[in-house]
């Protein structure tokens, strides 16, 4: 399918890995000119190597929870010419709500929502004054159905969504758009380490650690795996390039979320 994206100035942050960077290859292979970015050097260069066959795409390592990193990926995307911007950047830890300090609530919220408005904060204006543009948040099947062994994870992507709905309301009479995907338990790189770490830990096989995951944490996934990338991937380039989709929060988290809306 012809998304319409040719062309397309696409700027997709913490796209070194998992979602990002799967991400960055599907506007890729749809024309698209991508900009992406990650934390060092050492991982944009790898990145890019992978994604470079693909088509035109360029990398920053710029730590955008901090204004001085977001300016710098800012300058080098160009954000008044930035069509597609999606803001994908995020972390996640596993720890009881008791014993996450303040400092670690404000840590996972300036990367997980400070870091988007930022860009939006740059990027949105010049979309509205085009009348054209899209802007996609990554939030999480979490923001809706909050996980306890996540509380400060889960609300920061609840959190997303709310910023996403009062983005979109801003549209009006454009056509700009402004929507959330929420994927539920995807296995990238960073949900492998913890697996794996977890199976250590348990002296345990890591296929029944994950089978275990699904029986006992996530009951109610239809699909009863994990969600690859590249399926979140491409439910991101096709609401980007939907126009009547706006102000929506789009799930792609297997089912686990039990409602019909």
């Amino acid at each position: 399918m012809d998304l319409n994206l040719k062309g397309k100035r696409v700027l997709v942050t913490g796209s070194a890995s998992g979602i990002g960077r799967a991400t960055a290859a599907a506007f890729l292979r749809e024309g698209a000119e991508v900009v992406m970015n990650g934390l060092t050097e050492a991982e944009v260069a790898a990145a890019l190597a992978q994604l470079s066959p693909l088509g035109p795409v360029r990398g920053l390592a710029a730590d955008i929870a901090t204004a001085d990193g977001a300016e710098a990926l800012l300058a080098f995307a160009g954000a008044g010419g930035v069509d597609v911007l999606v803001n994908n950047v995020g972390i996640f830890s596993v720890k009881p709500f008791a014993e996450v300090t303040d400092a670690e609530w404000l840590h996972t919220f300036n990367v997980n929502v400070l870091t988007a408005v930022r860009m939006s904060r740059a990027i949105l204006p010049d979309m509205l004054a085009r009348g054209t543009g899209a802007i996609v948040n990554l939030a999480s099947e979490a923001g809706v159905k909050p996980l306890p062994q996540m509380v400060h994870y889960s609300v920061t992507k609840t959190a997303m969504i709310g910023l996403t709905r009062g983005l979109a309301e801003l549209t009006k009479g454009t056509a700009v758009t402004v929507n959330a995907v929420l994927p539920g338990p995807t296995w990238t790189e960073g949900v492998e380490a913890y697996f794996r770490g977890l199976a250590m830990a348990k002296a345990a096989p890591i296929d029944g650690i994950i089978g275990n995951y699904f029986r006992e944490d996530e009951p109610t996934s239809l699909i009863q795996r994990f969600v690859r990338p590249e399926e979140v991937a491409r439910m991101i380039a096709f609401v980007a390039a939907s126009p009547a989709a706006n102000g929506g929060a789009y799930r792609i988290e297997g089912g686990i979320i039990r409602s019909i809306l």
